[in-house]
């Protein structure tokens, strides 16, 4: 056998790609423009010698090919102004008044192309050689406006940032410039929560409307799961500038087997998927279940990929990578590399592999902690459980009677112990089983929930991490006995198929549980409380109304334990939170991380809580930063503490911090305080102190003068009567319960000193409801004209109350009728000793006692019912007419009515529970003429 020259094989080698991609190959002596669209000829004449190959479609003469030797490869981009000098030559019997377009060079191994119509020409590496058709495509596109795809994406219409959070906006605007200025890869991080998903199909939909116009998304994903939710956010997307869905506009495919439709502008697919396709073999779908972090057995030597001529490198103009942190190594990055697109990459914990893959092109930079400033994510609290087992370990006795346990079947025996074995906290719950343990962390988790969510009355959505689906069933058992509960109130959560029941022919005798309705439920309904598991929900799941993480297993990867931390950050109002937790006080905000296995201890992990000094109170914290402090720990709980109250104000008492902070909103403090302490920030400020260049150490010294004048700036807006304001609405909105500080009872008797406070509150009380006297419209009517008190409406008693907490927080309506009471020597056996519903009711009844009208504390609910009951007794005593069962049902409706809003008026009948026994006309009917007269009598009455 002869052996080939290095120009030779080069030349063999480029004529195979030549023909993969659907070129003919052809002689000079032997050109045939009728063999196929695209011809590519060999040593074709110009006015500068021959071209290695010149590239001709529908007979028009479009490119040039420099072939070189493999050994060129290092030194292939020195060639590129000999094959530019052949796109610029004359070609013989070809009148080209033109440069070609399109120009390649190639080794047969590696091949770089340059596309002349480009705004800066730029050779890239390409996987082959493009398809005739391709450049045919180009070449039609730019008759429209003489511009490649890369020239067009430096026209990107201004964008329209209603409806977009900052950190969205930042992302859209930085991947454009990263666009316009040609980087092939760029890396957008945002935290979990923040909205990257929705970022991507905004910058999705501009890549494909006019006039950019690309032709073609991949969005690659690497979970099924993933992928479904991508999809159902493509489908519910409507564009700022259009009122149709992005469904309506374009064609979105998500891959579900080998056929991609050649009209589809998004293609949705897991990476598994697609490396399948190019591979043109079928999937395993059970691949697409499991993310490839969490795959344990793999090829020994990735497969190669090679030319799929249904799937051409060209076939995206960009590649969007979602969890790219997961999808970018071994096996997978040959996908990604195949493509001749622009790769933008999403993540929420990039690490050096991910910078480096993506060239440090980072158009995004949303952190975790910036998330939280901005109210984006909550912060989460640690509480750890160490039990000696799970530390330790622990030892099996000789002759000791175990019990054995298959693992996938659960069939058990019982046999001796033939000699001692110690084990370690590593064989738990895989090799070895300790129920006791698993108990004992269950257990213990149980009673520490008072402490960890004070005052609530059901369990917080809980999701516990577990070793295997094994330690799963097992932790699900213990929690329903533990919890004294049934099956639908701990389930497990996981990614496979649902567990049907087969005869033998493979026909379904009965459905198991489909993973996706557990999730849904444990989404979106009370039960389940608490979901168990092994890996599934780790990334992409969205279960806001989630508090709380139990780990029962340990995690290696810091981007793994990130991510399944990211669970908890989403945010939640109020009444959402309610909906699934009844007994939340407020929204969402905070979650828990309950370490059970030292997972938060690792040094596998870098993660700490925004709240390192959770001992230290807000008050304390925030006149350390007024006075001067200004280390990272005492700044970034400051900042954690804030963001956590300002979950929990409404509007009134966000302008009230406001206006006590020069009208700096909160959270815009909260943001300043995280700023200060950001790294790049302080090294920047650093570098402007001593008066050095960007790159140079400024020394720690300099750092940390840097930063104190960086949080003194943000501790300017602080003042006394802000942090005082902070305080008293943070005590208003918390309680503390100590349940290791046992106590023990001394005396049980009145003291001196306990009936001396209770006179100076009740005196302070009455002082300020006096002063107040006149501006009140409430107390006007009760101290000035009290003949008109039964005028009193609910909106001038909860202005009243409003008020009241504003300039006297301490007189507090609850506390001053323990006071009164105490004073008032109120008790149970003189029927009078229940505390009012609310502070409303409370309220009233303390004008009332403050006032005189009663010489007792008496809960106002009570003055109204003894009212109603001599006011019935008075009309059926005067005569014959009596009021009716109907009638007396409206009556008992109206007295509940003023007992909870002071005043009945007409419109009140258009309200429950009037509106379902007819309202207006059903009183009427009822009562006649004298309707008026029963709701006049019965406000004056019942308020007597």
């Amino acid at each position: 056998m002869v052996n080939q020259n290095p120009e030779q094989k080069a030349r063999d080698q480029i004529d195979a790609l030549l023909t993969h991609a659907g070129w003919v190959v052809q002689d000079k002596k032997k050109i045939d423009f009728s063999a196929a669209t695209g011809v590519a000829v060999r040593e074709y004449q110009t006015d500068v010698g021959p071209a290695d190959y010149v590239l001709f479609v529908d007979k028009q003469a479009v490119g040039v090919i420099e072939a070189k030797p493999e050994t060129w490869g290092e030194k292939i981009t020195t060639v590129e102004d000999q094959s530019q000098g052949y796109a610029n030559a004359t070609l013989k019997w070809v009148n080209n008044s033109q440069p070609l377009r399109f120009v390649y060079e190639s080794t047969g191994v590696i091949t770089r192309f340059t596309d002349g119509l480009d705004p800066r020409p730029r050779s890239r590496e390409v996987f082959n050689f493009h398809r005739p058709e391709t450049l045919a495509k180009w070449l039609k596109e730019a008759l429209v406006n003489h511009k490649s795809l890369r020239g067009r994406l430096q026209d990107f219409p201004p964008l329209i940032k209603e409806g977009l959070r900052d950190c969205q906006i930042t992302a859209i605007t930085n991947l454009e410039e990263s666009f316009k200025q040609d980087k092939p890869r760029a890396l957008v991080q945002m935290a979990t929560g923040s909205g990257k998903t929705f970022t991507a199909i905004t910058a999705s939909y501009r890549l494909l409307r006019e006039p950019v116009s690309a032709n073609r998304i991949l969005f690659l994903v690497d979970t099924k799961n993933l992928g479904e939710q991508a999809e159902q956010e493509f489908m519910s997307f409507v564009p700022n500038d259009d009122n149709r869905k992005f469904t309506e506009l374009y064609t979105v495919q998500r891959l579900k087997n080998q056929y991609i439709a050649k009209d589809a502008q998004v293609c949705i697919s897991t990476i598994q998927r697609m490396y399948s396709i190019l591979k043109d073999e079928p999937l395993d779908e059970a691949l697409e279940e499991q993310n490839p972090a969490e795959q344990y057995t793999r090829p020994k030597e990735p497969l190669p990929v090679v030319y799929n001529e249904k799937i051409p490198p060209e076939f995206f103009d960009v590649i969007i990578i979602d969890e790219c942190h997961r999808s970018i190594y071994n096996l997978w990055r040959q996908v990604l590399e195949y493509f001749d697109a622009y790769l933008v990459g999403l993540t929420a914990t990039p690490d050096n592999r991910t910078y480096g893959f993506f060239r440090k092109n980072v158009v995004s930079e949303y952190d975790h902690e910036k998330a939280v400033a901005d109210g984006v994510n909550v912060g989460n609290e640690i509480f750890v459980i160490e039990t000696e087992k799970t530390k330790q370990g622990g030892k099996i006795e000789a002759k000791q009677q175990v019990e054995r346990r298959e693992r996938t079947t659960r069939k058990k025996r019982w046999e001796a112990q033939d000699q001692d074995e110690t084990y370690s906290a590593k064989q738990l719950d895989r090799n070895i089983v300790n129920p006791d343990q698993i108990r004992t962390v269950i257990r213990t988790f149980k009673d520490a929930l008072p402490t960890i969510f004070p005052g609530r009355k059901e369990v917080p959505k809980t999701l516990i991490f577990a070793k295997t689906d094994s330690h799963a069933d097992d932790i699900i058992q213990c929690v329903r006995e533990e919890f004294g509960e049934s099956n639908q109130f701990c389930k497990k959560i996981t990614y496979r198929v649902a567990n049907d029941k087969t005869d033998s022919d493979g026909s379904v005798l009965e459905k198991g549980e489909d993973p996706k309705s557990v999730l849904a439920q444990f989404r979106n309904d009370y039960y389940p409380r608490i979901a168990v598991t092994v890996d599934m929900i780790a990334t992409g799941t969205d279960v806001k109304a989630l508090e709380c993480l139990l780990f029962m297993r340990d995690v290696k990867s810091k981007n793994y334990f990130e991510q399944m931390k990211g669970r908890g950050t989403r945010t939640l109002d109020k009444d959402s939170l309610n909906k699934v937790t009844p007994s939340a006080p407020s929204a969402k905000t905070h979650y828990v991380i309950v370490d059970a296995i030292g997972v938060t201890k690792s040094v596998k992990t870098a993660s700490q809580p925004l709240i390192t000094k959770p001992s230290v109170s807000l008050k304390d914290l925030a006149m350390g930063v007024m006075m001067g402090a200004s280390d990272s720990d005492t700044v970034s709980s400051l900042a954690g503490r804030l963001a956590r109250l300002d979950k929990q104000l409404d509007d009134k008492e966000r302008a009230r911090i406001a206006d006590k902070a020069g009208g700096t909103p909160l959270l815009v403090i909260v943001g300043e305080l995280f700023n200060a302490i950001d790294g790049d920030r302080v090294e920047q400020k650093a570098l402007e102190i001593t008066g050095q260049p960007a790159g140079t150490d400024p020394g720690e010294e300099a750092r940390n003068q840097a930063q104190h004048q960086l949080v003194s700036e943000v501790a300017n807006v602080f003042n006394g009567e802000w942090i005082e304001l902070i305080d008293s609405i943070r005590r208003d909105k918390e309680q503390t319960i100590v349940h290791e500080d046992l106590d023990k009872l001394i005396k049980a008797e009145w003291a001196g000193e306990t009936t001396e406070n209770a006179k100076a509150l009740t005196q302070a009380f009455a002082d300020y409801l006096s002063e107040n006297a006149d501006q009140i419209d409430a107390l006007t009517l009760y101290f000035r004209t009290p003949a008109r008190r039964s005028e009193v409406t609910y909106t001038q008693i909860k202005a009243l109350l409003d008020k009241l907490k504003q300039d006297r927080p301490t007189l507090a309506p609850l506390r001053i009728w323990q006071a009164y009471a105490h004073l008032d020597g109120v008790s149970e056996k003189r029927g009078q000793g229940e505390n009012p519903l609310t502070e409303l009711a409370a309220l009233v009844a303390l004008i009332r006692r403050v006032c005189g009208i009663d010489q007792h504390i008496t809960p106002f609910s009570n003055t109204v019912r003894k009212n109603f009951q001599d006011w019935i007794m008075k009309y059926h005593a005067g005569g014959s007419n009596k009021f009716n069962e109907q009638q007396m049902q409206w009556l008992h409706a109206i007295r509940d009515h003023i007992t909870s809003s002071f005043h009945f008026e007409r419109d009140d009948l258009e309200m429950t529970p009037f509106d379902a026994k007819g309202g207006l006309m059903g009183m009427y009917q009822q009562f006649g003429d004298n309707m008026d007269w029963v709701i006049e009598e019965l406000n004056r009455e019942l308020v007597a």
